[in-house]
Protein backbone atom coordinates (compact mmCIF):
# COMPACT_ATOMS: atom_id res chain seq x y z
CA UNK A 1 0.00 0.00 0.00
CA UNK A 2 1.30 3.27 -0.79
CA UNK A 3 1.06 5.62 2.73
CA UNK A 4 -2.01 7.39 1.53
CA UNK A 5 -3.48 4.02 1.02
CA UNK A 6 -2.47 2.84 4.33
CA UNK A 7 -3.66 5.78 6.12
CA UNK A 8 -7.19 5.14 4.28
CA UNK A 9 -7.01 1.36 5.43
CA UNK A 10 -6.45 2.87 9.31
CA UNK A 11 -9.53 3.31 11.75
CA UNK A 12 -9.62 3.02 15.44
CA UNK A 13 -10.30 -0.79 16.35
CA UNK A 14 -13.45 -1.06 18.21
CA UNK A 15 -12.73 -4.90 18.65
CA UNK A 16 -9.13 -6.46 18.57
CA UNK A 17 -8.87 -10.57 17.86
CA UNK A 18 -6.95 -11.60 20.91
CA UNK A 19 -6.00 -14.68 19.18
CA UNK A 20 -3.54 -12.91 16.99
CA UNK A 21 -0.48 -11.49 18.56
CA UNK A 22 1.78 -9.08 17.02
CA UNK A 23 5.51 -10.23 15.92
CA UNK A 24 8.73 -9.32 17.07
CA UNK A 25 9.77 -7.78 14.61
CA UNK A 26 6.38 -5.66 14.49
CA UNK A 27 6.93 -4.87 18.35
CA UNK A 28 10.67 -4.08 17.64
CA UNK A 29 9.70 -1.64 14.84
CA UNK A 30 7.25 0.23 17.01
CA UNK A 31 9.60 0.50 19.37
CA UNK A 32 12.31 2.12 17.43
CA UNK A 33 9.71 4.42 15.75
CA UNK A 34 8.72 5.17 18.96
CA UNK A 35 12.56 6.60 20.05
CA UNK A 36 12.92 8.72 16.21
CA UNK A 37 9.89 10.43 16.96
CA UNK A 38 11.02 14.28 16.99
CA UNK A 39 10.45 15.85 20.51
CA UNK A 40 10.76 20.03 21.47
CA UNK A 41 14.47 20.42 22.46
CA UNK A 42 15.04 16.57 21.36
CA UNK A 43 14.75 16.19 25.34
CA UNK A 44 12.49 13.14 24.92
CA UNK A 45 10.71 13.67 27.85
CA UNK A 46 7.93 10.37 26.74
CA UNK A 47 8.77 6.60 27.83
CA UNK A 48 6.95 4.01 25.95
CA UNK A 49 5.17 1.09 28.37
CA UNK A 50 4.32 -2.32 26.32
CA UNK A 51 2.04 -4.25 28.00
CA UNK A 52 1.50 -8.10 27.00
CA UNK A 53 0.88 -9.80 29.94
CA UNK A 54 -2.80 -10.82 29.70
CA UNK A 55 -3.26 -10.32 33.34
CA UNK A 56 -2.27 -6.77 33.44
CA UNK A 57 -4.14 -6.17 30.73
CA UNK A 58 -7.62 -7.19 32.04
CA UNK A 59 -6.63 -5.29 35.06
CA UNK A 60 -5.67 -2.10 33.00
CA UNK A 61 -9.10 -2.52 31.22
CA UNK A 62 -11.35 -1.83 34.57
CA UNK A 63 -9.35 1.89 34.43
CA UNK A 64 -10.33 2.20 30.88
CA UNK A 65 -13.97 2.48 31.34
CA UNK A 66 -14.09 -1.24 30.50
CA UNK A 67 -12.83 -0.92 27.30
CA UNK A 68 -12.34 -4.01 25.81
CA UNK A 69 -9.95 -3.13 23.37
CA UNK A 70 -7.05 -2.90 26.26
CA UNK A 71 -8.01 -6.49 27.07
CA UNK A 72 -8.06 -8.08 23.59
CA UNK A 73 -5.28 -6.26 21.91
CA UNK A 74 -2.02 -8.13 21.11
CA UNK A 75 0.10 -5.26 23.16
CA UNK A 76 -1.02 -2.17 24.93
CA UNK A 77 0.89 1.12 24.24
CA UNK A 78 1.39 3.35 27.09
CA UNK A 79 3.03 6.84 26.46
CA UNK A 80 3.78 8.39 29.87
CA UNK A 81 5.51 11.52 30.77
CA UNK A 82 8.26 12.73 32.87
CA UNK A 83 7.10 13.75 36.24
CA UNK A 84 9.41 16.49 36.43
CA UNK A 85 12.43 17.99 34.08
CA UNK A 86 15.54 19.32 36.39
CA UNK A 87 18.87 19.96 35.50
CA UNK A 88 19.94 16.61 36.07
CA UNK A 89 17.90 15.21 33.10
CA UNK A 90 18.74 18.16 30.89
CA UNK A 91 23.08 17.58 31.59
CA UNK A 92 22.12 14.10 30.94
CA UNK A 93 21.01 14.88 27.68
CA UNK A 94 23.51 16.79 26.80
CA UNK A 95 25.98 13.83 27.11
CA UNK A 96 24.95 12.01 24.56
CA UNK A 97 24.96 14.89 22.24
CA UNK A 98 28.55 14.99 23.39
CA UNK A 99 29.21 11.11 23.53
CA UNK A 100 27.23 10.86 19.93
CA UNK A 101 28.43 14.17 18.17
CA UNK A 102 31.42 14.49 19.35
CA UNK A 103 30.49 18.29 19.95
CA UNK A 104 33.01 20.52 21.84
CA UNK A 105 31.69 21.63 25.78
CA UNK A 106 32.06 25.45 24.34
CA UNK A 107 29.30 24.63 21.58
CA UNK A 108 27.22 22.93 24.01
CA UNK A 109 27.13 24.85 27.02
CA UNK A 110 25.27 27.80 25.89
CA UNK A 111 22.02 25.64 25.06
CA UNK A 112 22.27 23.51 27.76
CA UNK A 113 22.64 26.83 30.01
CA UNK A 114 19.62 28.30 28.21
CA UNK A 115 17.59 25.03 28.58
CA UNK A 116 18.61 24.71 32.80
CA UNK A 117 17.56 28.58 33.12
CA UNK A 118 14.48 28.30 30.86
CA UNK A 119 12.86 25.09 32.78
CA UNK A 120 13.61 26.29 36.30
CA UNK A 121 10.92 29.20 35.20
CA UNK A 122 7.99 26.43 34.46
CA UNK A 123 6.26 25.56 37.12
CA UNK A 124 4.80 22.01 37.45
CA UNK A 125 2.13 21.96 35.42
CA UNK A 126 3.62 23.84 32.74
CA UNK A 127 6.78 21.53 32.54
CA UNK A 128 3.67 18.22 32.36
CA UNK A 129 1.48 20.42 29.58
CA UNK A 130 4.97 20.70 27.61
CA UNK A 131 5.84 17.16 28.17
CA UNK A 132 2.08 15.83 26.93
CA UNK A 133 2.39 17.72 24.20
CA UNK A 134 5.31 15.74 22.81
CA UNK A 135 3.34 12.29 23.87
CA UNK A 136 0.74 13.42 21.30
CA UNK A 137 3.85 13.60 18.65
CA UNK A 138 4.70 10.24 19.36
CA UNK A 139 1.03 9.04 19.28
CA UNK A 140 0.71 10.57 15.88
CA UNK A 141 3.86 8.98 14.78
CA UNK A 142 2.91 5.60 16.27
CA UNK A 143 0.07 5.50 14.56
CA UNK A 144 1.36 6.34 11.13
CA UNK A 145 3.71 3.46 11.48
CA UNK A 146 1.22 0.86 12.54
CA UNK A 147 -0.97 1.76 9.31
CA UNK A 148 2.23 1.46 7.61
CA UNK A 149 2.88 -1.91 9.13
CA UNK A 150 -0.62 -2.91 8.65
CA UNK A 151 -0.57 -3.03 12.78
CA UNK A 152 -4.21 -2.02 14.04
CA UNK A 153 -4.49 0.35 16.59
CA UNK A 154 -6.67 2.13 18.93
CA UNK A 155 -5.59 5.80 20.14
CA UNK A 156 -7.53 6.36 23.77
CA UNK A 157 -7.69 9.11 26.01
CA UNK A 158 -10.46 7.08 28.23
CA UNK A 159 -8.95 6.15 31.28
CA UNK A 160 -8.03 6.56 34.47
CA UNK A 161 -4.11 7.57 34.57
CA UNK A 162 -3.84 7.58 38.63
CA UNK A 163 -5.38 4.06 38.22
CA UNK A 164 -2.80 3.16 35.45
CA UNK A 165 0.01 4.44 37.57
CA UNK A 166 -0.95 2.70 40.50
CA UNK A 167 -1.02 -0.46 38.88
CA UNK A 168 1.87 -0.08 37.07
CA UNK A 169 4.04 1.96 39.76
CA UNK A 170 4.67 4.22 37.81
CA UNK A 171 5.41 7.00 40.19
CA UNK A 172 8.53 5.07 41.19
CA UNK A 173 9.90 5.49 38.00
CA UNK A 174 9.20 9.40 38.14
CA UNK A 175 6.38 8.94 35.81
CA UNK A 176 3.15 9.37 34.90
CA UNK A 177 0.61 7.78 32.32
CA UNK A 178 -0.91 10.49 29.49
CA UNK A 179 -1.96 7.84 26.61
CA UNK A 180 -2.84 4.52 25.66
CA UNK A 181 -2.62 2.85 22.24
CA UNK A 182 -3.95 -0.72 21.89
CA UNK A 183 -2.37 -2.51 19.10
CA UNK A 184 -3.01 -6.15 17.47
CA UNK A 185 -5.17 -6.88 14.48
CA UNK A 186 -8.67 -6.31 13.76
CA UNK A 187 -11.07 -8.87 14.52
CA UNK A 188 -13.12 -10.11 11.32
CA UNK A 189 -16.61 -9.00 12.76
CA UNK A 190 -15.77 -5.62 13.92
CA UNK A 191 -18.43 -3.77 11.83
CA UNK A 192 -16.59 -0.71 11.90
CA UNK A 193 -13.69 -1.91 10.09
CA UNK A 194 -16.00 -1.37 6.85
CA UNK A 195 -17.44 1.93 7.52
CA UNK A 196 -15.83 4.71 5.34
CA UNK A 197 -14.01 7.51 6.54
CA UNK A 198 -15.84 10.99 7.64
CA UNK A 199 -13.86 13.73 6.79
CA UNK A 200 -13.88 17.31 5.78
CA UNK A 201 -13.01 18.07 1.86
CA UNK A 202 -9.64 19.06 1.43
CA UNK A 203 -10.87 22.66 0.66
CA UNK A 204 -12.15 22.51 4.31
CA UNK A 205 -9.27 21.76 6.07
CA UNK A 206 -6.16 23.13 4.10
CA UNK A 207 -5.59 26.61 3.51
CA UNK A 208 -3.01 27.08 0.17
CA UNK A 209 -0.92 30.41 -0.11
Amino acid sequence: MSIIEALEWRYAVKKFDNEKLLADSKVNTLKKAFNLTATSYGLQPVTLLIVSDKRIQKKLTASSWNQKQVENASHVLILCIQDEINETYIKRYFERVKHVRNTPDEVLEPFQDFLIKDFKKKTVEEIKNWAKNQAYLALGNLLTVCAIEGIDACPMEGFSPDEYDEILQLKEKNLSSVLVLPVGYRAEDDMFANFKKVRKPLKDSVIDF
